[in-house]
């Protein structure tokens, strides 16, 4: 035969999305500064929160000095009311306020997954009563809603990372949805339904895998949100209690003795970092998936 038939499209080897990642940041180059510094800003608090008990010179809830206490060479951030390094027990405060962010999306981010690609490929009744549950969680303020479940729940970290749960798995759920429903008018898709695939792995095999870009994007994004929501809730009371180092009950301290500035800069500025950070890590990957928007 002068001619070999083309392979069929379910024998051609797929990208892994590990390696389609890889790639997508190797086309960035290191010439994306914003990018550099996201990575540099979230790995040093990754690092840090893991090593911090080996080399940190003070206890983040012993007593370390006199009270309140502006910035010196002996304490950098100052000291609280308590005489607690402030810096100390900001950098501690990653291992409380990062595990939270990365803990809540996880479990939204499956929850939601699953929720809106059963729903936009199944459609009809199903499609219909998942998504009126989503839309009924959506319906409120996201600060309302996440405040009132963390009020009913008690305070508490963990019921602080339930009540974000509730709030956010609505909108990955909404996103994957209206992935799942784009992705089905494809050709490929039609092809594959001609062909005989079984629902399943049609829609794990060949829907699916189109669906992650935004999920990502929207997930890097989310990580300051969660964050800083986290925050307001411990420093109103309803997430982390004293004396635990968590950025947003720490900046409730420094509320309490507004005359000295150095208590609440400390936390507001490493969630300013991590917000600032997983924007931009958020716009690179953004500028991956879409290269029709990057200049």
């Amino acid at each position: 035969m002068l001619f070999s038939p083309p392979a069929r499209a379910a024998e051609r080897p797929r990208p892994r999305l590990s390696a389609g990642i890889g790639r997508a940041f190797r086309r960035l180059g290191w010439s994306h500064l914003p990018l550099i510094f996201a990575i540099v800003v979230l790995v040093g608090l990754v690092v840090i929160a893991i090593t911090i008990p080996w080399w940190t010179p003070y206890d983040p809830v012993a007593l370390a000095g006199r009270r309140l206490q502006p910035p010196s060479a002996a304490h950098w951030l100052g000291t609280d009311a308590l005489g607690r390094d402030v810096l100390v027990r900001t950098l501690y405060g990653a291992r409380y306020s990062l595990p939270i962010a990365a803990g809540v999306l996880a479990v939204a981010v499956a929850l939601g997954v699953a929720v809106g690609a059963l729903a936009g490929f199944l459609g009809g009744l199903i499609d219909n009563v998942l998504m009126r549950l989503a839309d009924i969680t959506l319906a409120f303020p996201p600060v309302l809603l996440a405040m009132a479940i963390a009020a009913s729940l008690g305070p508490g970290l963990v019921n602080t990372a339930l009540a974000l749960i509730i709030v956010w798995w609505p909108i990955y759920a909404r996103l994957m949805r209206a992935q799942v429903l784009n992705v089905k008018k494809l050709d490929h898709v039609d092809a594959a339904i001609v062909g005989g695939v079984k629902p399943g792995r049609l829609l794990f095999r060949h829907i699916m895998p189109l669906c992650w870009s935004p999920i990502f994007v929207n997930m890097t994004m989310d990580v300051g949100q969660v964050i800083l929501l986290a925050a307001g809730l411990s420093f109103i009371g309803l997430g982390a209690q004293p004396p635990t180092p968590e950025w947003g009950q720490m900046i409730a301290e420094g509320a309490s003795n507004f005359y000295c500035w150095w208590i609440a800069l400390g936390p507001g500025m490493a969630i300013f970092l991590v917000s600032l950070s997983s924007n931009f890590l958020g716009d690179a990957l953004r500028d991956v998936a879409d290269p029709r928007g990057r200049q």
